[in-house]
């Protein structure tokens, strides 16, 4: 049982859920194109968090919307979390070779299968959430929940962010262009796990929404400002991937910015800011809260 399970037990039962729901969801292997089938296998079932469709399926469980209608959308965050790791491991973009505490896919398989293995994960993503369904959601939050994930990894998310990311390596920046390059190539899909959930109970103008809206962007930078520490506080070992990688990459980060101490502080007023949101909802927020609880003071 990991720190997470061992906090809410109920994230535990998540984590199983989602892990057999993508092993079902994948393209089995053994037939043609039978490295790329592995390759997209390989990159989403080999470890991680599931921290996303955890907020998924918590915030799904805090607004009464049953579990089997958010199974697609949990699905579908997390595949496209994992497309963006592959991508992001590249010799074009980070060149790591390590992740989750094994060869990253292109070092598993090779630059070219990688690539093709992320963008079909990416397609895949979007199928998954138009799937035609006997009884779940209706075509209109299908729609929904689409615009949602595809805003939140276009040029206006995560796309849009690693491009800025790209830009900012070894260059002086601001804290508010840190803060916007953090937004969009982390938070962006921490916001959309909570809101692909959120589209299925609630309009997009109602206060719990923009609560939730709200609660998702502090917890997605304070998540991405709690990772830059990690980086250089966490060994190799622990981490799953290269300490010190942003250092080596010259890249810009909270610590870089502000110092270790000065970071820590952002992480603990953004924590203080996601929580607050989460007032208004009870005791029904329990397992959000708890979650979110996790995912701020984690050590790896």
């Amino acid at each position: 049982m990991n720190a997470v399970d061992a906090l809410c037990p109920v994230l535990g039962e998540w984590r199983l859920r989602v892990d057999a729901a993508l092993a079902d969801r994948l393209p089995p292997v053994g037939e043609p194109p039978e490295r790329l089938r592995a390759a997209m296998r390989y990159a989403v079932l080999g470890g991680g968090k599931r921290v996303r469709p955890a907020l998924c399926y918590a915030t799904a469980s805090m607004l009464r919307v049953p579990l089997e209608w958010v199974d697609e959308a949990a699905c579908a965050v997390e595949i496209i979390h994992a497309y963006s790791l592959v991508h992001d491991d590249l010799p074009a973009m980070d060149d790591d070779d390590l992740r989750r505490g094994r060869p990253t896919t292109h070092r598993a398989f090779d630059e070219a299968t990688a690539i093709l293995a992320g963008d079909a994960l990416q397609c895949l993503a979007f199928e998954l959430l138009s799937r035609n369904r006997p009884a779940g959601p209706t075509e209109t939050q299908q729609l929904r929940q689409i615009r949602t994930l595809s805003r939140a990894c276009g040029f206006l998310g995560m796309a849009g962010g690693q491009a800025l990311d790209l830009a900012a390596t070894a260059v002086a920046i601001d804290e508010s262009r840190l803060e916007t390059i953090h937004r969009l190539k982390t938070g962006a899909l921490i916001s959309a796990a909570v809101g692909l959930a959120a589209d299925l109970a609630l309009p997009a103008e109602d206060p719990d929404y923009q609560r939730l809206d709200r609660f998702s962007a502090a917890l997605g930078l304070a998540f991405q400002v709690r990772d830059d520490i990690l980086d250089i506080t966490t060994e190799t070992a622990v981490l799953g991937k290269r300490q010190g990688a942003d250092v080596a990459h010259h890249k810009a980060t909270y610590p870089a910015l502000l110092g270790l101490s000065g970071a820590q502080r952002k992480a603990q007023d953004l924590h203080r800011q996601a929580l607050a949101e989460l007032t208004p909802f009870g005791a029904a927020a329990a397992p959000l809260h708890d979650l979110a609880e996790e995912l701020l003071t984690r050590h790896c």
